[in-house]
C-alpha cells in the first residue's frame, strides 16, 4: 500500500468541550493487484487523527472504494505509516 495523494482537514469542536485537535485526512492509495484491498476504482482511507501536545494517533478510520466502506483492518506496520504521513502532514496546516 502506498500514499499517492492525501486531503486534510481541521475539524472544529463546537462545543469546545473536546480538548487537542482532530483532523480528517483522506488518503488516496496505490495497492497491488494480488491485495484483497484491490480495486479498479481506487481505495482511499478516511483517517480520524488526533493531536494534542506531544500525543498524536489514529481515531478512526476506514477504506472507501467508490463511496462504499470496505471492512479491511490496517496492521501494526502501515498503522506507524499512517500516523507518521499524518504529523508530517499536520505541519503544513500550522502553517497556514
Amino acid at each position: 500500500m502506498k500514499i499517492t495523494g492525501y486531503t486534510v482537514e481541521k475539524l472544529k469542536d463546537p462545543t469546545g468541550i473536546l480538548i487537542g485537535d482532530r483532523f480528517e485526512f483522506f488518503l488516496d492509495l496505490e495497492v497491488d493487484e494480488d491485495d484483497e484491498l484491490f480495486s479498479e476504482n481506487g481505495v482511499q482511507l478516511r483517517v480520524l487523527f488526533y493531536r494534542y501536545e506531544d500525543d498524536s494517533r489514529i481515531l478512526n478510520y476506514y477504506f472507501l472504494s467508490s463511496e462504499q466502506i470496505l471492512d479491511f483492518a490496517i496492521d501494526e506496520e502501515e498503522e506507524k505509516t499512517i500516523t507518521q504521513f499524518c504529523n508530517e502532514h499536520l505541519s503544513e496546516i500550522d502553517e497556514e
